[in-house]
Formats: structure tokens, C-alpha cells, sequence
């Protein structure tokens, strides 16, 4: 018998953060900038470019937080 609050193999490796709710990925901002977020699915991040930063995603849940994200290069 399988347990159905525990996550099947595939759903957990279909994207590197995990899967985010579409709808949160709509009304989230940088907390820098308070300006738009891009998703990376490959990368499992959400960037934003006017603060050249990379928001680490961790099984579904953005990563808020400015000391969490990566600089972005360039």
C-alpha cells in the first residue's frame, strides 16, 4: 500500500526546486525591487534582473530571502 502524502519519485525530480503553484509564481515580486520575477524551471530559481539576483527554490517554496540568492553573472 503507498502512502498518498508521500511524493512519487518523478514529481520530485520533474524540476530541480521542485514544483512551484503557478498562481504563487503570478503575485510574487523581488523583495528588492519590488519588481517582476522570471521563472528558471532548469535551474529552479526566480531571477530578478533589475537586481541581478537568483532565488533559490527548496522543495516548491521560493526562497525569499536576498542573503539566500545568488548574484547573477554578467
Amino acid at each position: 500500500m503507498t502512502n498518498p502524502n508521500e511524493h512519487s519519485p518523478a514529481a520530485s525530480t520533474a524540476q530541480p526546486g521542485g514544483p512551484v503553484d503557478p498562481r504563487l509564481l503570478e503575485i510574487l515580486v523581488c523583495p528588492v525591487t519590488k519588481g517582476p520575477l522570471r521563472y528558471d524551471r532548469e535551474k529552479g530559481e526566480l531571477v530578478s534582473e533589475q537586481a541581478g539576483l537568483a532565488y533559490p527554490i527548496r522543495d516548491g517554496i521560493p526562497i525569499m530571502l536576498p542573503d539566500e540568492a545568488r548574484q547573477l553573472e554578467g
